[in-house]
């Protein structure tokens, strides 16, 4: 399963509840596979089992990517315009990465011991390079940036659709449900609440920027207490323990209408 985990203690995760369309934090998506998934192309609908409820399974047909997803993040409502927004850490842009001018950077924070235990990331550049090109060469489903908080590199996001993602086989996905997972680079970051502050900054800003989209998801593995605790002081409610392929998740929940009540 891709990163998930967002941590404001001392461990630098993701939080994806991480694009299950890469590898992340068990080095398997939701599908339990290594690879990026081939594009969707069609409905299925599978029964889940004991609970008699069915989820559906969303594919997208190549005439629809064709005719609407004309550039970077339009699955997303075009992520690179959204521009910086204000915190109280500071000010804070999601700049998509270019894989060339960035891959030395997310290369050496996924080689970091506390943050290659939860994305398995680690090793030679061209790892790092295959999870990047793997956003950035597919349908925009899931777009890699760098968080710049007061113009300095910092974090490394993944922003994804989950509701067309494999996470979406393991709990009640509606249509524009939106991911998110995070890591925190530097050292110096952590341990500060810095993330759970950005974490609250940016499910704002993709409920602000996506006016589609009800509810923005993450699924930080169950016995990740600072995680969990991240995320809950960034708005999100607990909404129900998952099985993910290699762990046990906490399915984390911002909710719009409940934004400014939690």
């Amino acid at each position: 399963m891709p990163p998930t985990d967002a941590n404001a203690g001392s461990n630098p995760v993701p939080a994806h509840a991480g694009t299950p369309v890469h590898p992340g934090p068990t080095g398997r998506r939701a599908d339990g596979t290594g690879s990026r998934d081939a594009p969707f192309t069609g409905f299925t609908v599978e029964d889940d089992g004991e609970d008699g409820e069915d989820t559906l399974d969303l594919h997208l047909p190549a005439d629809f990517l064709a005719r609407f997803v004309a550039g970077p993040g339009c699955l997303l409502d075009r992520l690179p315009t959204w521009g910086p927004v204000a915190t109280p850490v500071g000010s804070f842009h999601l700049v998509p990465v270019h894989a060339e001018h960035d891959l030395t950077l997310v290369h050496r924070w996924m080689n970091d011991p506390a943050v290659a235990r939860f994305w398995e990331l680690a090793g030679p550049r061209s790892r790092t390079e295959d999870h990047l090109r793997a956003q950035l060469d597919g349908d925009g489903r899931s777009v890699p940036c760098l968080g710049v908080l007061d113009g300095a590199p910092m974090s490394y996001w993944e922003i994804y659709r989950a509701d067309l993602d494999p996470l979406a086989r393991h709990y009640p996905a509606r249509p524009h449900d939106t991911g998110i997972h995070l890591l925190v680079g530097g050292a110096a970051d952590r341990g500060r609440g810095i993330g759970s502050a950005l974490l609250r900054a940016v499910a704002d800003l993709v409920l602000d920027r996506r006016p589609a989209c009800a509810r923005v998801v993450a699924e930080p593995d169950l016995h990740n207490t600072p995680s969990v605790a991240a995320f809950l002081s960034a708005g999100f409610r607990f909404a129900a323990e998952v099985d993910l392929p290699g762990k046990r998740a906490a399915l984390m929940i911002r909710n719009r209408v409940l934004r400014d009540v939690l």
